[in-house]
C-alpha cells in the first residue's frame, strides 16, 4: 500500500472489513475502538453499514493491516493479504 494513498473499499464492503479485520486481531468493538481513538458506537455503525470512518479512521485501519502484512507470523501476514484482495478495488 502506498502511504499517500488511503485505502479504497466499496462501501457496502466497508463494515464487513472492518468486521473481519478486528476479529482477526482478536479485539472486541470497545477494544479496537480504543484503538482507533473512536467511540464504540462508531466501530459499530460502520459493521453494521450505517456510517463510514473518516480519513483519519481510515488512515489507523490501514496502519493495522500494515502490521499484520509486517508480522514475523505467516498465517498473520497471508491473512492481511487476504483480506486486501477480498475487499480493496484499486
Amino acid at each position: 500500500m502506498n502511504k499517500s494513498k488511503l485505502l479504497v473499499i466499496d462501501q457496502p464492503l466497508l463494515g464487513k472489513f472492518i468486521r473481519e479485520l478486528r476479529q482477526e486481531i482478536k479485539l472486541t468493538q470497545e477494544q479496537f475502538a480504543a484503538h482507533l481513538g473512536i467511540t464504540c458506537s462508531s466501530v459499530n455503525r460502520w459493521e453494521n453499514g450505517r456510517g463510514k470512518p473518516s480519513p483519519l479512521a481510515m488512515q489507523k485501519v490501514e496502519e493495522i493491516i500494515k502490521q499484520m502484512s509486517a508480522s514475523s507470523d505467516a498465517k498473520l501476514r497471508d491473512r492481511a493479504q487476504e483480506l486486501l484482495t477480498k475487499y480493496s478495488i484499486h
